[in-house]
């Protein structure tokens, strides 16, 4: 048995422990490498391409003023390939790299999470409550190469610049530009 979720069949618990149970138990081949975004992520995008999966949205996002965005599994797959091409690319990232984030809960969030998890790149999440001094510690302990934030956010960032010896690059999330930054929104 399976509940219904707009019309689309989900595992239930007990149908998720059994596919493990079968990987355990050598009925089913454990992967050498699992990478989510292109394993399942785009897995499902095919799926839904060659009509063998109803479409449903992989990512909606509602906000406070009733703003939607909203990515079908295709969608979803073509933004994170695009974003990974930008952390690689424009800033110079490779896999094992570590980027650290500071971003209110917005779109590009867990854009940038999908995108990290497709290139290989170690996402280092962090509130947007931290100070300055919590940003350089983050920054020297993890020697993050990148740093992703938004407006209200980056003058910490820039304060703790002279002490961040690893950092090379910063991507800014928003509409303008700032001296310094790459904008994630154009890049895409």
């Amino acid at each position: 048995p399976s509940r219904r979720f707009h019309g689309n069949s989900r595992l239930l618990a007990s149908q998720i422990i059994s596919h493990y149970e079968s990987i355990s138990q050598g009925k089913k081949e454990l992967p050498e490498y699992f990478n989510f975004a292109s394993d399942v992520l785009d897995e499902w995008a095919r799926l839904e391409k060659d009509g063998r999966k109803p479409a449903n949205p992989a990512f909606w996002w509602v906000n406070a003023e009733g703003e939607e965005v909203k990515w079908s599994f295709e969608e979803l797959g073509s933004l994170s390939r695009k974003a990974a091409n930008v952390l690689s690319d424009a800033c110079g990232l490779q896999r094992g790299d570590r980027v650290v984030a500071v971003l209110p809960r917005v779109p590009e969030w867990w854009l940038l999470n999908v995108a990290c998890m497709r290139a290989g790149i170690v996402l280092i999440p962090g509130t947007s409550q931290l100070t300055a001094k919590d940003i350089l510690y983050r920054l020297q302990a993890s020697k993050a190469k990148c740093f992703v934030t938004d407006d209200a956010r980056a003058p910490a960032v820039e304060s703790v610049l002279p002490d961040s010896q690893f950092l090379k690059s910063k991507l800014i999330v928003g509409q303008g530009s700032r001296d310094g930054w790459l904008n994630l929104k154009e890049l895409l």
